[in-house]
């Protein structure tokens, strides 16, 4: 790995566990055992690093995503792959990472509304016409409104407001949403697949 991004690597991890704006470039380099003006021949300022990091993480959640996509034996399959992708991404993550792009990066937090607004709104628009072909969600659901209520659901998910990381664990109201979501679109073929998946019976 070169030391350009291993900067970002090392950065991105440090945010990650202690939220961005706790990290400075002193910080950094301090845990790579550079000196800034290392870091600074390759990013001019705290937000440069910033931006880069997260166009990494994106890239690599797409890969991510697609690859859940293209694993999934079916839509539901490949929703409880990406439910699992998404538990790991948010373990030991800092509740307030997402408040600090919003307050102190808006370059980096337009490019994350880009690629959410973008990739993320296309693969469920993708992930629920594929169920409907496969007959797991219902055929009338309005798939505009309900492609950008289960993207609006996500965000929803890291508002200190309405789920205060004190008292809800982001990987659980991510999963809560989700079930939701999933339970509300599908049919009776889906639910039963959504049990089996989940090991839950029901009686009919």
């Amino acid at each position: 790995m070169e030391l350009k991004d291993k900067i970002l690597a090392v950065a991105f991890e440090m945010f990650r566990k202690r939220g961005i704006r706790s990290v400075s470039m002193d910080d950094i380099a301090q845990e790579m055992a550079i000196s800034k003006k290392t870091i600074y021949k390759w990013y001019e300022n705290k937000d440069a690093i910033v931006f880069a990091a997260l166009d990494t993480h994106l890239q690599q959640m797409q890969a991510d995503c697609e690859l859940c996509a293209s694993r999934g034996a079916n839509a539901i399959d490949e929703l409880f792959k990406t439910m699992t992708m998404i538990r790991e991404m948010l373990t030991n993550i800092h509740p307030s990472i997402f408040y600090d792009l919003q307050k102190f990066h808006p370059n980096s937090w337009q490019l994350f509304q880009e690629h959410k607004n973008g990739y993320i709104l296309g693969m469920i628009v993708q992930n629920i016409n594929r169920g409907i072909e496969e007959g797991l969600y219902r055929p009338d659901l309005d798939l505009p409104v309900l492609s950008r209520l289960r993207l609006y659901q996500i965000d929803l998910a890291f508002s200190f407001d309405v789920f205060p990381p004190d008292s809800f664990d982001p990987q659980r109201v991510q999963q809560a949403c989700l079930e939701h979501f999933m339970l509300g679109i599908a049919t009776l073929k889906g639910h039963k697949l959504i049990n089996k998946y989940k090991h839950v019976t029901e009686e009919e």
